[in-house]
């Protein structure tokens, strides 16, 4: 059994109906098994749904936010990478942000320890600690449909997402020093570009990820 199908053992679908795939056939998820689109490469985490009503590509796009916490608008970007320069780009958008961060863990994960909460947090970690982390649990946050994480600095009022669906969301006052390291990396600006967020689209997940995730949190120093 190869490493995709494994996913779809513990597998959800993104839509209203909330259908679960576990019970279809091979031949139904087929489209599933595509990791390709022309040269973007999907990581396993996330899948475009059967209608491929958005195909996935490479790029950045700028956005208006309203920060939920003040109601005011936040500058906004949001980037779709490819898989073999996702972990690089992402660990690129930190540089930014300063010596000494907070880190939010989201998880979707069913896991009774969390008690429903989605979102975990640790204050003040330094960044050479948190990068040596990461590196650690590459495969985790790549590959895991249902761990997301969030590093900022509530000083520099900046912030950076590496979603569940293997987005990146950059929040600053000024985008500038984003939008130079995305480029340099070879995404540039589409701002008509669409993303799997914005169409029907499957979560891939292991108990083997939930575990993985656990462990983060625990190197975190997450309780």
């Amino acid at each position: 059994m190869n490493d995709l199908r494994k996913l779809l053992l513990n597998i959800y679908r993104q839509t209203s109906f909330g259908a679960s795939l576990e019970h279809q056939s091979k031949e139904d998820t087929a489209y599933l098994y595509q990791s390709q689109y022309g040269k973007f490469h999907l990581t396993e985490a996330i899948r475009p749904g059967q209608k491929l009503e958005v195909i996935p590509t490479q790029g950045f796009r700028h956005e208006r936010k309203v920060d939920g916490n003040n109601s005011r608008d936040v500058n906004t970007l949001t980037a779709s990478v490819s898989k073999e320069a996702l972990f690089d780009t992402f660990l690129n958008l930190l540089e930014p942000l300063g010596n000494v961060v907070d880190v939010v863990l989201e998880s979707s994960h069913n896991m009774p320890e969390l008690k429903g909460c989605r979102e975990l947090y640790r204050e003040s970690i330094d960044m050479p600690v948190l990068l040596s982390i990461l590196y650690h649990y590459e495969d985790l946050l790549i590959n895991d449909g249902c761990t997301g994480i969030a590093v900022l600095n509530r000083r520099r009022q900046s912030e950076v997402q590496f979603d569940e669906h293997k987005l990146l969301v950059v929040y600053a006052p000024k985008l500038t020093p984003y939008e130079t390291i995305l480029i340099d990396s070879y995404v540039d600006c589409n701002e008509k570009m669409k993303v799997i967020t914005q169409s029907e689209h499957v979560h891939c997940s292991t108990n083997r990820y939930a575990e993985q995730f656990a462990h983060l949190r625990y190197e975190l120093g997450i309780d």
